[in-house]
């Protein structure tokens, strides 16, 4: 009794940080995610192949010579290596798109360093935090050097699981104004000890000193499967947009393996 009022204070506080947090989305992007602070074990190589594809978004191309959103697939190759039992290092390359203005492109590439609490998936509350360096194409952003600082809150109240990533990103732009709140929630029930159901939401606030009004957010969220324990794990949802500025429909497909699994 007392656990199943835990999970319902829990499920409840997660549900308001996912409102609070969730008052734009992501819009085209390599890699939509929430990390939860698992990490490989050490010394093992992870390879995880992003994809996603916006089946219904936005015509406007966001700066001139950008890629257009709607009907574009995109995605990257995430390298992953154990260096230690609280620290994973990783390298996205290359990041891809093709879009039916600028056709297929590379967009570039991403330095990643994680750093976590040790065996998160055994904690009943883990956390961590990840900073990933960019180097952008022309197509694919508007500033050459850009970075994302992700901290990660996670509660593991079986069968549930509920992260938060309150994610920053800068393009170096001077002060308070080169930062933005871009954070992602995830609420999953764990049916087996392979399958979890998730409801995800994506969100871009605007630049934290000019957060953007409701009517000009972009707010996405997501229904998500997982299969994990197999050969592959394999992630799989549907975004649905939330606020009219939003692609109205997107879908994601995450595949991961070990390449090196001891």
């Amino acid at each position: 009794m007392h656990t199943m009022k835990r999970c319902g204070r829990a499920i409840a506080l997660a549900s308001l940080i996912a409102t609070a947090v969730s008052t734009a989305a992501v819009a085209q992007t390599d890699e939509i995610q929430v990390y939860d602070a698992s990490i490989a074990a050490v010394g093992v190589f992870n390879l995880t192949w992003h994809n996603n594809y916006v089946a219904n978004g936005s015509n406007v191309q966001a700066f001139p010579g950008a890629a257009v959103a709607d009907k574009s697939w995109n995605g990257v190759p995430e390298w992953a290596y154990g260096v230690a039992p609280w620290f994973e290092a990783g390298l996205y390359m290359p990041l891809y798109s093709h879009d039916r203005v600028g056709g297929f492109g590379f967009n570039g590439f991403k330095l990643r360093t994680l750093f976590v609490s040790p065996h998160a998936d055994d904690r009943t509350f883990c956390y961590g935090i990840n900073f990933e360096f960019s180097y952008n194409a022309k197509r694919w952003d508007d500033r050459r050097i850009t970075q994302e600082i992700r901290p990660i809150l996670g509660w593991h109240l079986k069968p549930w699981d509920i992260i938060v990533n309150p994610i920053v990103d800068t393009k170096y732009l001077g002060g308070i104004k080169g930062l933005e709140a871009v954070p992602a929630a995830r609420i999953a029930y764990n049916v087996s000890d392979g399958w979890a159901i998730a409801g995800e939401d994506y969100a871009d606030m605007g630049p934290i000193g000019q957060l953007q009004p409701w009517n000009r957010e972009v707010q996405q969220f997501f229904a998500v499967v997982d299969r994990t324990g197999g050969a592959v794990d394999v992630e799989a949802g549907a975004g649905f947009a939330l606020t009219n500025p939003t692609d109205k429909l997107t879908f994601k497909l995450i595949l991961s393996r070990d390449l090196n699994k001891k």
